[in-house]
This record gives C-alpha cells, structure tokens and sequence, in this order.
C-alpha cells in the first residue's frame, strides 16, 4: 500500500482549500504521480497534474476535464437524488448532499468553471453502477438512468462510458489529459465497498481480482 501524505507534507502541491480532507499520496505505481482518494459523497477538483482514484460498486463516478484550461475533477455518489424517497436506501437516510447525484454533479460542474474551465469545453466521462449485490434493488441502475438525463438535460454529451454489470470498477482519472484508467474487480472478499454503499449488507466472497485495463 502506497504511504498517505497529507496535502501539506513535503513534495505534494497544494491543493484548492475545499479539498484539505481527501487523502493524497504519491503513486509509485503510476510514475509517482500525485493521487487523490475519493469515496462515497466526495469529489475533487485540480488543476495540477494529478490522479483522481476511488472504487466503485453501484456507485457512479462522472469526470468531468476542460482539455484546453486543463482543470478537471471527479465524483463519487451513491443516490440518484435527494428529497423524495430516491434519496433513502431501506430505512435509513444517507447524510451529506453529494452522496445524492443532482447535488454532486452541480457541485463538481461548479467548482470546476469557479476553478478556470469553460461550460463550451468540458468533457464527460461516466462510470459505475453495478449491480454488485444480487438480491438488492438495482440502485446501480437507477444511478445510470439519473447520470444520462442530468448530462442531456444540462447539454453536456458524453464522450466515454462504462456502466452496468455486476463487478465493482476502479477507477483513476487524470483531469489534466482527461485519460481513464479502469480495472473491473472480478472478485472481492471484502465488505467495505458494500458497507459504503449498502450500510453492511452482504460480503463478497473473494479477493479483488484486477481485470484487463480499459483506457477511455
């Protein structure tokens, strides 16, 4: 496992003052670049060179780059919306906003044209949504629907994809080239991604497996 370093410690630039709570370290599998850890309800925003990564389940993860001003960032939600019962799973109701996506998308759209990047530039790529535990209601595919009518109903066309299915993605994203990297997890024994996401309701039996990368 790489080391955490914390956005002040040495050899990391800074980062914008919204983001001091997501970890970053450096990546010595991917030329020592700088990475940013999202999980559910987080996003980053950079204008540095720099890796965004988080895991997915039935989640989805929207990039969002500006290939001509080069600032970009990423999401990670778990509800299609929030304020009727699309935004409760069972009986409990997720706290904070951009677990819910019209939240999390407004708020990474937001910051990145408050950050330097032009609406008529940006780029969309989209990932996530599995259905990674069977005998659930497919939130996945609800996440999928909601993602595809916020773009068209915003204007923004979608120039890379990757939904669906039954395996959990990784994710990692470079706004400043706008190039993803995706691994889909065959196999997992381990429940944190279900904890996140479905509140400790099931475990996977065996241990991630990477498959082949995708590059989008």
């Amino acid at each position: 496992m790489p080391k955490m370093i914390r956005h002040n410690e040495e050899n990391l630039p800074r980062c914008y003052d919204e983001f001091k709570h997501i970890r970053r370290y450096r990546d010595a599998t991917n030329n020592n670049i700088v990475a940013a850890k999202i999980l559910p309800g987080e996003y980053y925003v950079t204008a540095h060179n720099e890796m965004i990564t988080t895991v997915l389940g039935s989640c989805i993860s929207v990039c969002v780059y500006d290939p001509v001003f080069c600032v970009g960032g990423m999401n990670h939600f778990m509800l299609p919306e929030a304020g009727d019962d699309k935004g409760r799973w069972g009986t409990a109701a997720l706290s904070g906003a951009t677990r819910y996506g019209n939240f999390a998308m407004e708020k990474l759209i937001n910051d990145i044209l408050n950050k330097g990047g032009r609406r008529k530039h940006l780029k969309i790529k989209v990932f996530g949504g599995g259905q990674i535990v069977s005998n659930m209601s497919n939130v996945g595919a609800k996440n999928i629907k909601f993602v595809a009518e916020f773009l068209a109903r915003e204007g923004y066309a979608v120039v890379a994809e990757n939904t669906g299915d039954i395996f959990p993605r990784k994710i990692n994203f470079f706004p400043k080239t706008g190039k993803v990297r995706m691994k889909k997890l065959k196999s997992l024994r381990n429940n944190t991604i279900v904890e996140r996401e479905l509140n400790y309701l099931h475990e996977i039996e065996e241990k991630p497996v990477a498959g082949a990368i995708e590059l989008f």
